[in-house]
């Protein structure tokens, strides 16, 4: 989709503490040579802090920077992977009552760690379907450190961190102008995170523990077995994202100043992101990764914040945001800075 008039006007992330995956080892959480082929050096950590509230401290620092009154805002978007809170509550409302308190739509997202880039695409319609519509609060959190997953062995594609972002999303000028958003998905690869797992009752709501590992090594079996159709490549997916989306911005990878993708391990970076769109790890934010995991659909928000903050990428600059998801499904955005921090 291309877009016009539309900017981020406000960003901010959620302080957390860090974890080195040194230090994980030794503790027997992690396994040394799987910290060894990860090259990851740390992830962020939230202790017993809700997620809900990383998304509110996060938005309140971006409705600092962007300075926008409260009665701009239409809606509350906030987006998830991991449980919110009380069963039945509505996390999305809480968020709204302690950042804009505003009688507006406040809505939850659920896509994986796509959900950020889900919650732009929604909201950016919702902004452009209605005139008097000024301003709404995108907002993401998780805080992994539940029994109902095990951060550090859910699958070696990465590892799960804590952490939470926002971004205002206005008609009016701010930071970033957004050119495009896309997404493409393969429905058919949803088998791949299922991969005949009893889908009732919920593994959740029984006591399993995520593992994506035992699901994707069931896949691959039942495919050498050929009791799957020929399906799919999921690099094939995210290629065509990648491509539609800077179309739609009139650009192309050579003029992308920086590429902002998701915390993975340096071989599931490389598989999944990297390599399919003719990425060098140079071009990425892997050194900010490495040390931070991967936080579901906060790692949009935060890689765009530290290539901006860090002065890594100034007005002019065009930022390629990519992430990819269960279903499988690939989403990519265009940036423009137009503004130094």
């Amino acid at each position: 989709m291309k877009v016009n008039d539309v900017f981020f006007a406000g960003i901010g992330t959620a302080d957390t503490d860090f974890v080195e995956t040194a230090d994980a080892v030794d503790r027997g959480w992690y396994g040394a040579e799987e910290r060894e082929q990860s090259r990851l050096l740390s992830i962020t950590v939230a202790g017993t802090r809700p997620a809900p509230d990383l998304a509110v401290e996060a938005a309140q620092r971006a409705l600092e920077q962007a300075g926008r009154a409260p009665a701009e805002f239409g809606g509350v978007f906030h987006t998830n992977v991991h449980p919110q809170g009380p069963d039945g509550w509505s996390a999305q409302h809480y968020i709204n009552r302690n950042t804009v308190n505003q009688p507006v739509t406040s809505i939850e997202v659920h896509n994986g760690c796509l959900g950020s880039f889900a919650t732009l695409h929604l909201a950016t319609c919702f902004l452009q379907a209605d005139p008097n519509r000024v301003s709404v609060l995108l907002t993401a959190g998780d805080n992994f450190g539940t029994p109902a997953v095990d951060r550090w062995r859910a699958t070696t594609l990465f590892v799960l961190a804590d952490g939470g972002g926002a971004l205002v999303l206005s008609k009016k000028p701010g930071f970033a102008r957004l050119l495009s958003v896309h997404a493409v998905s393969d429905p058919e690869l949803e088998l791949r995170d299922r991969a005949g797992e009893n889908i009732f009752p919920p593994s959740l709501t029984v006591g399993k523990a995520l593992n994506f590992d035992e699901r994707w090594a069931r896949f691959g079996q039942q495919m050498v077995e050929g009791t799957l159709p020929p399906m799919g490549d999921f690099g094939g997916v995210m290629i065509e994202a990648a491509k539609t989306a800077m179309d739609e911005a009139d650009t192309s990878l050579e003029r992308i100043a920086r590429v902002v993708h998701d915390g993975f391990t340096w071989q599931g970076l490389r598989d999944v992101f990297l390599d399919p769109i003719g990425v060098e790890e140079s071009h990425g934010i892997w050194d900010f990764t490495r040390r931070h995991g991967h936080a579901g659909p906060v790692d949009m928000i935060r890689g765009l914040e530290h290539v901006w903050r860090t002065g890594q990428v100034v007005p002019g600059d065009k930022v390629l945001l990519v992430g990819g998801a269960p279903g499988m499904e690939a989403a990519c955005a265009v940036v423009e800075i137009v503004q130094a921090p």
